[in-house]
């Protein structure tokens, strides 16, 4: 038996900014540019999107380092939403986040790891998807060994990570520009469908709200997420940039709208179809730290349903390792099983995922209100981080959060229906609970106490 009084402050501000750097950039920098490109008139407004982008994760960033410094708990948003609307609403976006959003965003980076690992070594007719069960198995070993281990294999990778963006900036600009960025700028075919192609932006910015799982775990609790948050999305952004422009020194808005691989063109232009392997490792460097940093952040949730339900009460355990063990492995079993599903209808599989979009925008949305409703009902509670320009800002943000659930309804259509049938579900866990026992917060466990894991 290992025993552990909760989380602890182990985690630097630079582990935290690595941790934000890793899980925001994932595959998605290398395939959704061409995707906003088709949705867009003209290059302006490519690059308007890409910077709003920006702008809008830091906005909401500044609004999660309030909540995250004033409320600091392993649970993150689960803990936001328990404390303004109770535990019970709280307990659907945790099973929402364990059972699909997280475990499928899993599998989705583990299969674009396998698809990109195929090229270099074939496992045979489903080598993508063997790929995908050792990335996951390997991964989540690691995360067992504790924090420690895997945050510092996590830093060194970003680098990597990095220096692979770079690489790809650096193809782009070699190659012999197609026009001025002058003329570029002043072209403009179409309207700009604004709505449809932050939907692929936000999406490649997606996993910056993850760091509020941390806020637990920081040695500066007053200004270490903030700064971590800022640190890391500037960071992003900058290099988001600087790909889209290289893309487009090298392709042209119509070149970029027309790729089905924007940056693997760049790299076989710039330096022959002998580069393929390079762009490959890149890629798969990229999917693997996604993958650990999303793997150490989506246990979490799990763990704060463990301390307030107790039929998950084994949930709720922390290891003296620096993680929640049994939150890891089921976890890593659900990854695991969807992957598995993935091998007989890999189109649903794909479909299912997409289609939960509009519940992720409902649930951050109500994290914005969150916030709101917990200044006015704790107005003396000392808040080491404030939100500047309040309201507006978080009145803003929750604004645009609703731009993008409509958005997102629009894109997916009746497939919604989906994500409100996975979220049904959550009625039998939290029916069996109700039957059970009586819900409570153990007192014994955990944060407010110590805790057991086998």
């Amino acid at each position: 038996m290992h025993s552990s009084d909760g989380p602890r402050p182990t985690l630097s501000t630079v582990d935290a900014v690595c941790l934000i750097l890793g899980t925001v950039i994932g595959a998605g920098i290398f395939k959704a540019p061409s995707v906003v490109a088709g949705h867009v008139g003209g290059v302006s407004d490519f690059l308007l999107v890409w910077i709003l982008g920006g702008l809008i994760s830091i906005g909401g960033a500044l609004c999660y380092a309030e909540l995250s410094s004033s409320h600091p708990h392993a649970g993150g948003e689960y803990h936001f939403l328990s404390r303004a609307f109770g535990k019970h609403l709280a307990f659907f976006y945790a099973w929402a986040r364990s059972t699909v959003i997280i475990t499928g965003s899993i599998a989705i980076l583990a299969i674009t790891l396998g698809d990109y690992m195929s090229t270099i070594l074939s496992l045979g007719p489903y080598s993508s998807y063997l790929w995908a069960l050792i990335a996951i198995t390997a991964v989540s070993a690691l995360n067992l060994l504790g924090i420690r281990e895997s945050t510092r294999v996590h830093n060194a990778m970003t680098v990597l990570e990095v220096l692979g963006i770079v690489a790809i900036v650096y193809a782009g600009f070699s190659v012999n520009g197609i026009n001025s960025m002058g003329e570029l700028l002043a072209r403009q075919s179409r309207p700009t469908e604004y709505g449809l192609a932050m939907v692929f932006v936000l999406l490649t910015f997606g996993g910056w709200n993850e760091v509020s799982y941390l806020s637990a775990e920081m040695r500066d609790k007053r200004r270490g997420i903030s700064r971590a948050l800022v640190w890391g999305l500037g960071g992003v952004t900058l290099l988001y940039l600087l790909a889209n422009l290289a893309y487009l020194h090298a392709l042209g808005l119509p070149g970029m709208a027309q790729s089905n691989a924007v940056a693997s063109d760049v790299f076989t232009l710039a330096f022959g179809k002998g580069s393929a392997m390079i762009f490959s490792v890149i890629v798969i460097l990229s999917c693997l730290n996604s993958l650990n940093a999303t793997m150490i952040f989506g246990a979490r949730s799990a763990f704060a349903v463990g301390q307030d339900f107790r039929s998950f009460a084994w949930l709720g355990r922390w290891h003296s390792s620096g993680h929640p063990r049994n939150s890891l492995l089921v976890q890593a079993a659900v990854a695991l099983a969807v992957v598995g599903l993935a091998t007989v209808t890999r189109q649903g599989f794909e479909t299912v995922v997409e289609f939960t979009a509009p519940v992720f925008w409902a649930f951050i949305l109500l994290v914005g209100v969150a916030l709101i409703v917990l200044r006015r009902r704790h107005p003396g509670l000392h808040r080491p981080f404030k939100v500047p320009l309040y309201p507006w800002l978080p009145l803003g943000f929750i604004a645009v959060t609703g731009w993008m659930l409509w958005s997102s309804l629009v894109y997916t259509g009746l497939g919604a229906l989906v994500g409100v049938a996975v979220l049904c579900l959550g009625l039998i866990p939290l029916g069996w609970d109700a039957l059970g026992r009586r819900p409570g917060r153990i007192e014994t466990q955990g944060i407010n106490g110590r805790s057991s894991d086998a």
